[in-house]
């Protein structure tokens, strides 16, 4: 039905009619996330990387500065990967259908052909998708983001932040699946004057997301694990999601837990004297997305940090900004910075196996980004291209003196 019906529909209705067209709405989403509950329940088992061959990367260019830097984090996964992909031990392959002229033709968020190939794929590498907003010329379409996360289970948004010359460490463990986000395009209009929108935390959720977190923090030997909720005011959901990092927490007892509440933690995260003590910060959803924007402005910008997207079979690997459709529009889409991808390529090394080749990709970033920065890219003609960023980081991934670089950099507190 088109808006403008749905518009005249409403107004014209009684306000014991719109009550009852809001409780039948309300009733089918409470269906659907207790199905969703029910499947969590059944679960399934982690997919096991040393036992595939080939393991198959897909690559989702994106939209607008989108394809620019995907290339340029594809061309440095092909340095590092070139014997496993002549062995056969690794494979790539384009995903297409994905971008928002293909979405808004189909009418969908995720196109069923595009869906069925990433389910093809055991990780992707994506570049940003553009959601349209209110105002644009594109239909009123879902995040293809949020859609992707939710078809394919990849319950845990993953961000690291990384400043050695601050002190700062940390790993953001955002939940994915659920949240303010998860139903964020099926909220109702109940009459011309009330809008509602949903909230949804269960307790499968929930328990997955926190006890992610602290299994890394164990593995890596991290002794503090912090959520980050508002379950002073949102008390119901935000509550559940408190009440099941206490119950965790109480598994782990060589891990300190606390808990803040998230505006108070936008604070500390600049506070020169606290921030250096916080490791992994696990959160619902809407908090992950907006605290990580934050944090990630220490590292150098949205445009330097990367995040994984994890579930038991699937795992996606994206930048966190979006798709800066003025950046070509003004014809500087060559210049966009290719790091946030780099960054997630790190990560999807890391999750197949690849632990050493992430470490060379990491430590040549740090160096060429915030040690040396013999190159530097200010997304205009006067800074360095992608492609020359790219080049220098592969050049400084392929030194033989890579790691000692990395280590007396970081002795001299740079």
């Amino acid at each position: 039905m088109r808006r403008e019906s749905r518009s005249v529909m409403i107004k014209t209705m009684t306000q014991n009619e719109a009550i009852e067209r809001a409780k039948e709405h309300f009733g089918k989403l409470l269906e659907e996330q207790l199905a969703r509950v029910e499947r969590m329940k059944a679960g399934e088992d982690w997919l096991n990387f040393d036992q595939l061959h080939p393991i198959i990367v897909g690559f989702v260019d994106g939209d607008g500065i989108g394809p620019y830097i995907t290339k340029e984090a594809r061309r440095v996964l092909e340095r590092l990967l070139k014997e496993e992909m002549a062995s056969g031990k690794v494979e790539f392959r384009d995903i297409a259908g994905l971008t928002i002229e293909e979405r808004a033709a189909a009418l969908k968020a995720l196109p069923q052909d595009a869906l069925s190939a990433l389910r093809k794929c055991h990780v992707i590498l994506k570049g940003p998708l553009t959601t349209p907003k209110k105002g644009d010329p594109w239909p009123n379409l879902e995040s293809a983001n949020v859609s992707m996360r939710r078809e394919l289970d990849l319950f845990a948004n993953v961000r690291p932040v990384k400043v050695p010359s601050e002190g700062i460490d940390w790993v953001f463990y955002r939940e994915n699946t659920e949240g303010a986000y998860i139903l964020g395009s099926k909220g109702v209009n109940v009459t011309p004057d009330l809008a509602v929108d949903f909230k949804v935390i269960t307790t499968q959720g929930a328990e997955r997301i926190v006890r992610l977190a602290f299994e890394f923090a164990r593995k890596n030997g991290i002794l503090r694990v912090s959520a980050v909720t508002k379950a002073n005011v949102i008390k119901t959901t935000d509550g559940k999601f408190l009440e099941m990092a206490r119950s965790v927490a109480k598994e782990y007892p060589e891990i300190s837990f606390d808990d803040w509440f998230v505006d108070i933690m936008a604070a500390k995260l600049v506070d020169t004297k606290r921030r250096k003590d916080f490791r992994v910060i696990v959160l619902p959803n809407l908090y992950g997305d907006i605290l990580t924007d934050e944090a990630a402005e220490f590292q150098g910008g949205v445009g330097t940090a990367g995040s994984a997207n994890i579930g038991k079979r699937y795992a996606m690997f994206e930048a966190i900004h979006g798709s800066a459709p003025r950046m070509v529009v003004d014809g500087r889409a060559q210049f966009a910075d290719p790091s946030s991808m780099m960054r997630a390529s790190v990560m999807l090394l890391r999750h197949i196996g690849f632990g050493e080749k992430a470490a060379r990709l990491e430590m040549a970033l740090d160096i060429c980004g915030q040690f040396e920065k013999k190159l530097v890219i200010t997304g205009r003609a006067d800074g360095a291209t992608g492609q020359q960023f790219a080049d220098y980081v592969m050049e400084t991934m392929n030194a033989p003196d890579l790691s000692s670089r990395h280590q007396a950099y970081l002795g001299k507190g740079i």
